[in-house]
């Protein structure tokens, strides 16, 4: 296991390699003074100064060579911009000449991640050593990196090794090493108090029996934070089942467990003054004589029956009991990381997660922490005008649509079918996680709760940040929606 704190050292004026950075603009400049030998060099290699290059510089014996590397601007370094040399430099120290790396150390040191806790003979890689002055940088930047690894491992762990039980035992560790209190509703007391969680992975093996796993840390007296996160461990798509190209990567089903839970224990290792409900729904959603069936009407925590339409809408189902419990403690703040949105992934690429947010402040905020870190949001819009896609005939709400709108991110409400109204006051938003490449993964970007045709609603909805910019976030009033001219005023509480 890499130690994420040894790729980060104090620049005391140890010997090191020396990093050249440079961009297109000052190249010739640069250039001009460096010895005949380098130029010659670089010459000969046909360098040219484009972005995210590089290239070894001879020294005057064989052991004293040094690295050149071009960015997009030497006085605006990227998260990014060293990742490529921290893969695939030998091992050993370096310091940038004449600036600190700043974010770039982010890069640095989560480009040396690997994960081969399944091969033999792992390929062995020493590690490569930044040196910088700015000390107080480090502790951070390494618990930010320690966060994204404890996320990718866990998503890359197979699903035989990380169903419920496991990811259970991953909270546990984390609330053991930082004096949280870990709760978890198994069995019985599942089926009674969260139906929905249930009734989704109740086909599934007794060793990967469903559960609700929480977390509690922190002073009664600061505000209270929920994360909520997803965690379906292997998404088969129940009995409407995924085809095989579907099904291979759903492994990563539980991606937004993992995001809260890695973001809790940022939470808790920086000791920031909240008080934290960390909440994983987690099951596997299997098939088995015992799966749930579309067409069944499901009972909620909240009290709210909600009609399958598809039993690959699973997520919203597992999440819609989760916000009921975080709802009813009445946080400030709620934080749902999710992989409900494959439309998601169609409609932005894979690089840019949608953003959902149902506060103007809270949203921008988030989008300016997600551009300072180099891990860009894009914002997606909330329209009560495709309310009445909830519309069922049967129960209070329906969890998939035969609409004409189903499959493209319009579906957005019927991921409501279960979801907890947040209390006046309080705002909630939930996160993509990794999306994923379904017909009813790409059915829903949720919202945690929607008004039936003609109502208003009050919303708790998504947002799709990395984890070390909750601080940033702050908390906002949460408001009803205004009604559209003529509409009758309800509430989603009493479920009329």
């Amino acid at each position: 296991m890499i130690d994420y704190s040894d790729l980060i050292q104090p620049d005391k004026g140890q010997e090191a390699r020396t990093i050249h950075l440079v961009d297109k603009q000052g190249y010739d400049e640069w250039l001009k003074g460096r010895s005949a030998r380098e130029r010659a060099h670089l010459a000969a290699i046909g360098f040219k100064p484009d972005a995210f290059v590089h290239a070894i510089l001879p020294g005057d014996d064989p052991d004293r060579w040094s690295v050149l590397t071009t960015v997009a601007s030497v006085d605006a370094l990227s998260a990014w911009c060293l990742a490529k040399l921290g893969q695939i430099l030998p091992e050993g120290r370096y310091r940038i000449e004449g600036r600190q790396p700043g974010k770039a150390l982010f890069g640095w040191m989560s480009a040396q991640y690997r994960f081969d806790s399944y091969k033999s003979n792992p390929p062995t890689k020493g590690a490569r050593v930044l040196l910088t002055t700015d000390v107080g940088a480090i502790a951070p930047m390494v618990a930010e990196v320690r966060a994204t690894a404890l996320v990718r491992d866990l998503v890359n762990t197979p699903a035989a090794d990380m169903g419920p039980a496991a990811i259970e035992k991953a909270a546990e560790r984390i609330a053991k090493a930082h004096g949280g209190k870990l709760t978890v509703t198994k069995g019985e007391a599942l089926e009674q108090g969260y139906p929905m969680i249930h009734a989704v992975g109740r086909a599934a093996a007794k060793h990967h029996a469903p559960r609700l796993i929480e977390i509690e840390w922190g002073k009664e007296n600061h505000p209270r934070v929920a994360l909520v996160g997803k965690g379906i461990s292997f998404d088969s798509g129940g009995l409407d089942i995924k085809p095989a190209s579907g099904m291979r990567l759903m492994k990563k089903d539980m991606g937004g467990a993992a995001h809260a839970l890695a973001l809790a224990e940022l939470v808790m290792a920086s000791g920031l003054p909240v008080r934290l409900h960390c909440l994983v729904a987690t099951a596997e959603n299997a098939i088995s004589s015992d799966a749930f069936r579309p067409g069944d009407v499901l009972k909620s925590r909240k009290g709210l029956t909600v009609e399958i339409g598809n039993t690959d809408a699973e997520g919203r189902l597992v999440l819609g009991d989760a916000l009921a419990k975080a709802s009813e403690d009445k946080p400030e703040l709620i934080v749902d990381f999710a992989t409900l949105t494959g439309a998601a992934r169609v409609a932005l690429g894979p690089d840019l997660p949608a953003l959902f947010a149902n506060d103007d402040a809270l949203a921008d905020a988030l989008l300016a922490g997600g551009k300072d870190r180099d891990d860009p949001l894009w914002r997606m819009p909330l329209w009560d005008g495709y309310a009445d896609l909830l519309e069922t005939d049967i129960a209070d709400l329906g969890n998939a649509s035969s609409s004409p709108f189903a499959g493209t991110m319009s579906r957005r409400c019927s991921s409501s079918a279960s979801f907890p109204t947040a209390p006046p006051g309080r705002t909630s938003t939930p996160s993509p996680g990794a999306p994923r490449q379904s017909t009813a993964g790409q059915r829903a970007a949720p919202r945690s709760a929607c008004a039936p045709p003609g109502r208003c609603c009050r919303r708790a909805t998504t947002v799709g940040a990395r984890a070390k910019r909750l601080d940033k976030g702050g908390t906002a009033g949460l408001m009803p929606r205004d009604c559209p001219p003529g509409a009758e005023k309800g509430s989603i509480q009493d479920g009329k």
